[in-house]
This record gives C-alpha cells, sequence and structure tokens, in this order.
C-alpha cells in the first residue's frame, strides 16, 4: 500500500495528492452528504472566505453538485432544477439579494448555459501564486458553454 502511495506522489513530477476524506463518508458513502444537501437550512455553495485555499477548494462545489448529485450519482439524484435552484434563489434570498436568484421580470441575473453531459470538476492542482510564496488548491470546470452577467 505505501508503494502505491509514493508511486502516485511522485509521478506528474511531484504534483500528484492523496487525498483521504474521514469525515462524513459513514457506511463507505455519501447518503450522510445527502442528507444535509437535502436539509432546508443548508446553504449551498459559500465558502470560507479563503481561510483554508492550500488544502480544499470550495469553488469547484457547484459544478460538482451538478455533475455529480444531479447527474452522475447511481441513486438518490437530485432534480437539475432542485440544484440550480439551490445554488441561486434560496442562497440569494438568504443573503439578502432579493432583487437576483431567478429568471423573472425586473430581476438582476447571471445566467450560464452549461452542457450538462460536459460538466465535470478537473484534479485539484496546487498554485504556487499567493503572496510570500503561499499555495493554494485550484480546480478546473468544464462543461460551461457561456456565461451572462447581470442579464435583465
Amino acid at each position: 500500500m505505501a508503494e502505491v502511495a509514493y508511486d502516485h506522489l511522485v509521478a506528474e513530477d511531484g504534483g500528484n495528492l492523496l487525498f483521504a476524506p474521514i469525515n462524513n463518508y459513514a457506511g463507505r458513502n455519501l447518503d450522510v452528504c445527502r442528507e444535509m444537501l437535502a436539509n432546508k437550512n443548508t446553504l449551498m455553495g459559500l465558502g470560507d472566505g479563503g481561510a483554508h485555499v492550500s488544502f480544499i477548494s470550495d469553488a469547484s462545489f457547484s459544478t460538482y453538485l451538478m455533475s455529480h448529485w444531479a447527474r452522475d450519482r447511481p441513486h438518490d439524484r437530485f432534480s437539475v432544477e432542485w440544484a440550480v435552484k439551490r445554488l441561486s434563489a434560496d442562497k440569494a434570498r438568504f443573503i439578502g439579494l432579493n432583487d437576483r436568484g431567478e429568471l423573472a421580470r425586473g430581476q438582476r441575473a447571471d445566467i450560464n448555459l452549461i452542457d450538462f453531459a460536459q460538466l465535470q470538476s478537473g484534479m485539484p492542482y496546487i498554485a504556487n501564486d499567493l503572496p510570500c510564496g503561499g499555495k493554494r488548491l485550484l480546480q478546473k470546470a468544464s462543461g460551461t458553454a457561456a456565461p451572462w452577467c447581470a442579464w435583465r
């Protein structure tokens, strides 16, 4: 087992990571996470303001919610409509942005055209681009075809 980990870590010029999730993986599945996501009091897609950028990537949450929880999960998926509402209207209402989060007359809308079949998060990677040599964990996404900001 140790040899496999070492081989993985030295591959890709030493840029690979090992991730060992120990929380929220009861029963060797994500059912407990689904329960938390389904709770009406859970607020989707807000990050920690960058406090943990070297070991988590909050920016990929919305892509993962749509690709895993609304498309790829083999059972108990959420609907696409549910995921979009939770990421937009529910969040906007909670933080007091009452003119956003839904497509309606007079509302300010950011619209993303998504190729749902191609939507995915890339592999996490480390960028050493913060002041004083600080590092952060990044992930690229694909499958977002076109954004329109402040569409009215």
